[in-house]
C-alpha cells in the first residue's frame, strides 16, 4: 500500500523488459499450431452461422414453434434444439411420463423389501439433457413458479444438480401438456397444482 507509483513503475518495467525465450524451432511450431487452431475455429464459426441461418429461416414456420417459445427458458437457441431432439410427431409420447422418461429427467426408483433407491437415468440423449438443463437454469430467472419449485427442492435437502433436474422434469411435463392441448405456457396454470399443495 506504500509507494504505489514506484512499485507500479517497477512492475511495468519488468513486464516490458526482455523475457526468457524458447528456441526458434519451438516458437515456430507453437505459431503453426495456433494458426491452425484459428483456421479451424474460423471454419466452425462460419458453419455455425450457416446452420443458424437455416434454423432462423425454418424454425419459426413450425406449428409447434410458438408453443415452444412460450416456455420459460426456451428461446431461439434452445427451442429448436428441444424440438429437434424430441421430434414433432404428436403421437410419439402417449403421456407426459413417456416424454419425461425419453428425456431422462424422471428418476428411476428401485424398491426391494424395506429399501428404496432413487437414481438419475444414466442412459440418455446428451444433447437433449443438456438443452433441458440449460432451459431449467434459465427458467430460474424467467419464471417465479420455476424459481419457487427449485427452492422447494433445495429446502428438501437436494443439491443444485438434482434440484435442477427435478425442475427440468417438471418443465418437460408442462411442455408436454402445452403441446397436447395446443396452448401457450401460462405461469399461473403451470404451477397452480404445486401452489395448492404448498398451501394445504
Amino acid at each position: 500500500r506504500r509507494d504505489i507509483e514506484t512499485k507500479t513503475d517497477r512492475i511495468q518495467a519488468a513486464l516490458r523488459g526482455e523475457q526468457l525465450g524458447r528456441a526458434a524451432v519451438i516458437t515456430a511450431a507453437y505459431a503453426a499450431t495456433t494458426r491452425s487452431a484459428v483456421a479451424v475455429l474460423s471454419t466452425l464459426n462460419a458453419e455455425i452461422r450457416a446452420l443458424q441461418g437455416q434454423v432462423d429461416a425454418h424454425f419459426g414456420r413450425h406449428p409447434d414453434a410458438e408453443i415452444i417459445l412460450s416456455q420459460p427458458g426456451l428461446g431461439w437457441s434452445l427451442g429448436p434444439r428441444v424440438l429437434g431432439e424430441f421430434g414433432d410427431d404428436p403421437e410419439r409420447y402417449a403421456t407426459a411420463k413417456a416424454r419425461k422418461n425419453y428425456a431422462a429427467t424422471s428418476p428411476i426408483t428401485r424398491a426391494s423389501g424395506k429399501k428404496k433407491v432413487v437414481a438419475a437415468r444414466f442412459v440418455h440423449n446428451d444433447r437433449l439433457v443438456d438443452a433441458l438443463n440449460s432451459q431449467a437454469f434459465s427458467a430460474l430467472h424467467a419464471s417465479p413458479g420455476a424459481r419457487a419449485y427449485y427452492d422447494k427442492q433445495r429446502a428438501r435437502g437436494l443439491d443444485h444438480g438434482p434440484a435442477l433436474r427435478q425442475l427440468a422434469n417438471r418443465l418437460v411435463g408442462i411442455l408436454h401438456g402445452c403441446l397436447k392441448t395446443r396452448t401457450h405456457y401460462d405461469e399461473t396454470t403451470a404451477w397452480a397444482h404445486h401452489v395448492e399443495k404448498a398451501a394445504a
